[in-house]
């Protein structure tokens, strides 16, 4: 059992908000997953530049490694420490020389997203401790989402925490159980996928981007986990311009949403919504089975 959030805004007034919403989101969804929660935030690209999101041990030396950086790539890039995790601003022409210097000089430094708009966070720990410590409530962005785990399948860690992000400005959170992720796992590293975990969310999310790979929207990336991807789940997706929710065929993962004029919600219950601006108005209803919800922003 684990809980997922997710708030997608049509409503620029709202952006400054976003993580407020979404912190509160994750702290009720607290008893779903107490283990370790995550999140991802989205937000208007700096032209040009690709943000890392860094993930390193309790107390690390931020200052000396971004020194490092700087020596070895560009005095211009800037390194932003949060918590146990740090952001990382590169020119987009030298992101695998970054990732080079961060391979060789920073071992103990896992990359665990990278995008123009995406920054991820996870940890180990109670959901809303986890948003103390990156300073959720204080994010702006145009839309999030989070999760909150209560591990089945896996060791608690914080790799094994969600989002999964396997590709550019992508990641996934995942309430359920995959059957075929050991047979999906040896088909996308067979075409050059690597994962970081046993965690079969994070098979589900390399399904995903691979789909993205060959041209698809998230929503035909989605309609196509339908038939490869076997088990019980429920999905909600993040990428640069969208958001997308998807049940399986079964659908006993329970899921909730709202929609109004100015924001998507998501919850796994409906207490996880019933704080969101406007909520006694919006249209709230329960995701059909095998039913692809998506939603993209003009970029």
């Amino acid at each position: 059992m684990c809980g997922i959030v997710g708030l997608f805004l049509k409503d620029k007034s709202l952006e400054p908000e976003l993580g407020k919403h979404l912190a509160a989101m994750l702290a009720i969804m607290s008893d779903r997953g107490p283990d370790s929660a995550g999140f991802a935030i989205y937000s208007a690209p700096d032209k040009g530049v690709v943000k890392l999101t860094l993930r390193g041990p309790a107390h690390y030396d931020w200052q000396a490694l971004g020194a490092i950086l700087k020596s070895k790539i560009d005095q211009q890039l800037r390194l932003r420490p949060v918590g146990t995790h740090a952001v990382l601003k590169v020119e987009q022409g030298q992101e695998a020389k970054a990732r080079e210097v961060l391979r060789e000089t920073a071992p103990d430094i896992a990359v665990v997203g990278s995008g123009l708009s995406m920054e991820i966070y996870k940890e180990v720990g109670r959901p809303a401790d986890v948003a103390r410590q990156f300073d959720l409530a204080r994010v702006a962005g145009t839309h999030g989402i989070g999760h909150t785990r209560m591990a089945t399948e896996s060791a608690v860690t914080t790799r094994g925490a969600h989002p999964f992000s396997t590709g550019r400005d992508q990641c996934l959170v995942h309430n359920g159980s995959l059957s075929n992720h050991n047979s999906v796992r040896r088909h996308l590293i067979h075409d050059g996928f690597t994962f970081e975990t046993d965690n079969d969310s994070e098979v589900a999310a390399g399904f995903l981007t691979a789909q993205m790979g060959r041209g698809r929207n998230l929503g035909q990336a989605l309609e196509a986990s339908l038939t490869g991807l076997d088990g019980f789940y429920t999905f909600v997706v993040g990428t640069a311009s969208g958001f997308g929710v998807l049940r399986d065929a079964i659908a006993c993962k329970p899921a909730v949403m709202a929609e109004t004029d100015r924001y998507v919600g998501f919850g796994s219950e409906y207490r996880a919504l019933a704080m969101l601006p406007g909520i006694e108005t919006a249209r709230v209803w329960e995701p059909e089975p095998k039913q692809v919800y998506f939603w993209e922003r003009a970029q």
